[in-house]
């Protein structure tokens, strides 16, 4: 069991970057992470990892397989901090919680893997990968095919493409390019001017009820926009998540998939509250 004292909760103690500034913040982080990219490119060449790749014999789980035999659908998420809390746990052991993650029955599970905003590492990723044996998904802000081939690599079963940060010829291609690397992908879409980003390769779609600019929450948005989703997709509703019966509510809405990380990030036991949150959503 994880130790009371293996995280300091900051989130009060240390002002939340960017809010206060009035600063778009996910313009921000699209900025600084296409100059991440460029730098780790010239520390680890595209053609580097390919011949990794090659190399690479880790096995991969299907992410809308996991979401659609299960009975609750958690996308449970490793994620030490966000631009709008500050930090929520910041020396969580991605070892410790990924495995009790998995052993409180979660569906799949969510890495962040950004240091600047999130306080991930493609470390966290390779951890997590290596301990479970249920999806592991690389929640990113993926701006370049490079990151995706990274995931492959790291043990990642899945992406994550937000649509806010792509074109939408870059979305279609990613998804391809996931494809090509059998990695499933989770199309995050915002609001009904994103419908046109949904392509045949999307058979997984979430809606995050977090404006990213604002960082704003409002759960509505998930029930508002069903009615716009293909219905061959199984779909997977994001942030602002905390009760088990709101879950029980969305699932009879349609939804099949639901990313939860702040929720249980925030306790002392991550894994121990995740499990009561399911023991409640199915009784």
């Amino acid at each position: 069991m994880q130790s009371k004292n293996t995280h300091i909760n900051d989130s009060k103690s240390e002002k939340a970057p960017f809010r206060e500034l009035g600063v778009d913040v996910l313009s921000e982080i699209i900025a600084h992470k296409r100059k991440e990219v460029a730098e780790q490119k010239s520390k680890a060449s595209y053609a580097q990892l390919e011949r990794e790749l090659t190399n690479c014999n880790l096995p991969i789980y299907s992410l809308k397989n996991a979401l659609l035999q299960s009975d609750t659908g958690i996308i449970a998420e490793f994620k030490r901090r966000s631009p709008s809390k500050g930090w929520i746990n910041r020396n969580a052991d991605t070892g410790i919680i990924t495995i009790s993650y998995e052993a409180a029955g979660a569906s799949a599970l969510s890495v962040l893997t950004d240091k600047k905003y999130f306080g991930g590492t493609l470390a966290d990723l390779q951890t997590a990968a290596k301990n479970v044996k249920i999806p592991v998904m690389r929640k990113e802000f993926i701006v370049d095919e490079y990151q995706i081939l990274q995931a492959r690599v790291s043990g990642a079963s899945a992406i994550l493409l937000i649509a806010a940060a792509l074109t939408v010829e870059e979305s279609y291609r990613f998804a391809r390019f996931a494809k090509q690397l059998n990695l499933d992908v989770l199309l995050e879409l915002h609001d009904e001017k994103e419908i046109e980003y949904v392509s045949q390769e999307n058979t997984i779609i979430g809606i995050n009820n977090r404006n990213l600019g604002t960082f704003v929450t409002d759960l509505e948005k998930s029930y508002k926009m069903i009615e716009l989703l293909p219905k061959s997709a199984v779909l997977v509703s994001e942030s602002g998540i905390s009760d088990p019966e709101t879950v029980k509510e969305l699932r009879k809405a349609g939804y099949k998939g639901f990313l939860i990380g702040e929720n249980f990030m925030k306790t002392d036991n991550p894994g121990k509250y995740l499990e009561e949150f399911i023991k409640n959503v199915i009784q």
